[in-house]
């Protein structure tokens, strides 16, 4: 009986850190996604300052 309870923690405690895992790469790509149009605005930025200075 306390093996059974003992496998289920350890089951819980698994599935805590895939959970954790996955919510921390979700969040990685969303802050990806967040940050790719400032790079093409900053860019777009630097084409025309180079256009303009040349």
């Amino acid at each position: 009986m306390k093996d059974q309870f003992q496998e289920k923690s350890e089951q819980f405690q698994q599935q805590a850190k895939d959970k954790m895992q996955q919510a921390r790469e979700q969040r990685g790509k969303q802050q990806d996604r967040d940050e790719e149009p400032e790079r093409r605005t900053q860019d777009e930025r630097d084409r025309l300052d180079q256009d303009f200075d040349a």
